[in-house]
Parts: structure tokens; C-alpha cells; sequence
């Protein structure tokens, strides 16, 4: 963006002599600097991906159900598990459109609106992730719960204590889910808030021109 703050200084020492040149430029400079943000948009989630995948790979869940005696979750899980990876590539295919799109429009209007449609699909694909984040450490709590034996005793507990064992183990969970689901958002408000607000940068210099 220093650049572009260059050329606009630039422009306001003679506004009338250079006005069109200087709309040309400052459009060209913005497409230019749009299309290099949503490729990183577009980069980071495709690591992302990979880091999480390779991560996958690294447990045998299989073999986790089975030591639980839970197998009757092991097609759910592969279901949700298909679902998930079906939804990020989705997203991911988007990022590229969204690319090749701001990459190849030659109008002002169309890309203000293929800005702000990046600008969404990203909030939505954070949106999604966190809320997967959210339901894979319930499910993931509630299995621990009802077959990992290391529960037991709090079970006993729950059952001879009228509930206050329950509930204070709600609130743990839920203090600990908190602290997860807010680092996450913390995670992905860095890594992509930066070029968000780029490119809500991007959007507002358009407006002026336009």
C-alpha cells in the first residue's frame, strides 16, 4: 500500500493535469495489489489443509474407536469426516475462483464486488472451521464420557452426588472449549485478518474513484 499512497500524494499536486492517468494508475495499482491478496488467501488455505491433513494422519482413529469399544461412532465419524473435507475443498475452489476472477476484470464496479465476495467467503469458510472446531470437542467429550473408562469414577460421582460433580464438569469442559474456539479465532484473525483488511483497503480507495 506505500505505493499506491506515492502515487495518490502525487495525484493531489495537480489534480487536473493528471486526473485520468492518475485514476488508471491508482486501479491498475489496486488490481494489482487485490489479486496478489486473495492468491495468498488462496495459498495459506491450501496449507492450511495440508498441515491439518498431515496432522490427521498422525492418529489412527480406528484404532481409537476400537480400544473404546465405540465403533458404532466409527461410520458416523468417517461420514462427518468426508462431509468436512468435502466443504474445505469446496471453499478452497472458491478462494481460486475469487483469484482468477479479481485476476482477469478490467472494470471498477466488478472489482469492488469481487472484493467484497472474497472478502465473505472468507468470513464464512473462519465461521465454518470454528464451528467444526466446536462440534468435533463435543462429540469428542461426550465419547470420552460415555466409553473411556478413565470416566468412570466421575460417573460414580455424578451418580451419588446429585449432580454437582456434573455440572462442575461442564463448566470445565466448557472454560476449556472456550479457551480452544477463542485461540482458533485468534489464529485465523492473524492469519487471514491481515489481508482482510487489505482488501477492505483495496474496496474503499475503488469507492473514491469510481
Amino acid at each position: 500500500m506505500e505505493e499506491l499512497d506515492l502515487l495518490k500524494k502525487s495525484w493531489k499536486k495537480d489534480n487536473q493535469k493528471f486526473e485520468q492517468v492518475s485514476e488508471s494508475q491508482i486501479y491498475k495499482m489496486i488490481h494489482r495489489i487485490s489479486s496478489s491478496n486473495v492468491k495468498w488467501i488462496l495459498i495459506i488455505s491450501i496449507l492450511e489443509f495440508v498441515a491439518w491433513t498431515s496432522i490427521s494422519l498422525c492418529f489412527n482413529t480406528d484404532d481409537y474407536f476400537k480400544k473404546l469399544h465405540a465403533e458404532s461412532f466409527l461410520t458416523f465419524f468417517k461420514i462427518l469426516n468426508v462431509i468436512n473435507y468435502a466443504v474445505i475443498f469446496w471453499f478452497i475452489y472458491k478462494f481460486y475462483k475469487n483469484y482468477v476472477k479479481i485476476s482477469t476484470t478490467t472494470s471498477t464496479k466488478q472489482l469492488m464486488t469481487d472484493i467484497l465476495n472474497t472478502r465473505k467467503t472468507v468470513q464464512y469458510y473462519v465461521v465454518y472451521n470454528l464451528s467444526m472446531i466446536t462440534v468435533s470437542m463435543i462429540l469428542g467429550f461426550i465419547l470420552a464420557y460415555l466409553y473411556n473408562p478413565k470416566f468412570d469414577t466421575i460417573k460414580f460421582q455424578i451418580a451419588h452426588d446429585n449432580y454437582a460433580m456434573l455440572f462442575k464438569m461442564i463448566g470445565i469442559f466448557g472454560g476449556i472449549l472456550f479457551v480452544f474456539v477463542f485461540g482458533f479465532w485468534l489464529f485465523y484473525k492473524l492469519l487471514y485478518g491481515i489481508l482482510l483488511r487489505k482488501l477492505r483497503g483495496n474496496y474503499n480507495e475503488l469507492k473514491k474513484i469510481e
